[in-house]
């Protein structure tokens, strides 16, 4: 049989593929691509031709195939509908022992949450007293190695300045104690004089 020879397909499958051709090119398709998804489509479905013809067993045996598989299908329909109640019965039992089962579990996991709710804060408390303690070392340490060298810089830059200005400071007060000294003096020797001039 040559390529493309549909000699082989029945009435009914050509009729289907004129019909989805049609349908292709009224969607804008050419019409080499609507036939060739007409008769793909058509493939798809059936298998290919099913004239029957010499050599052509495969149709007979779809038929015992299709009509094997609606007897197992009644028979499991039968099997199921008796036993229908039994897997009711069971299903049920399964949901009540997994409800209990939940319940039995709900009271060990709310434990088990606080549990590790309690661990997390004595994690987190125990890694702030831990970074405190770091922090205050390094404080310290930077105290200890800067300290000295400032005091030290502090004193050589300061003490001559302070000692100089403590010293102009105390002359001042010395010469204004003097002054004052002076002057009173000089009152004293005064008010005798107008005092025996008042008298005479």
């Amino acid at each position: 049989m040559p390529r493309g020879d549909k000699s082989s397909y029945t009435d009914k499958q050509k009729r289907q593929a004129e019909h989805i051709e049609e349908s292709a090119k009224d969607q804008g398709r050419s019409e080499e691509t609507a036939e060739r998804i007409a008769w793909a489509t058509v493939n798809k479905q059936d298998g290919g031709g099913r004239k029957s013809g010499s050599g052509r067993k495969t149709g007979a045996r779809k038929a015992t195939k299709k009509t094997a598989r609606k007897a197992t299908k009644k028979t499991a329909a039968k099997k199921s509908s008796s036993g229908g109640a039994k897997k009711a019965t069971k299903k049920a039992t399964r949901k009540t022992a997994r409800k209990s089962a939940a319940k039995k579990a709900s009271p060990a996991r709310k434990s088990a949450t606080k549990k590790t709710a309690r661990k997390s804060t004595a994690k987190k408390a125990t890694k702030k007293a831990a970074t405190k303690k770091t922090g205050a070392r390094k404080s310290a340490a930077k105290k200890s190695t800067r300290s000295p060298a400032k005091k030290a810089a502090k004193k050589s830059t300061r003490s001559p300045a302070k000692k100089a200005t403590k010293k102009s400071t105390a002359r001042k007060s010395t010469a204004r104690k003097a002054t004052k000294k002076a002057a009173k003096k000089t009152t004293a020797r005064k008010s005798p004089a107008r005092k025996s001039a008042a008298k005479k």
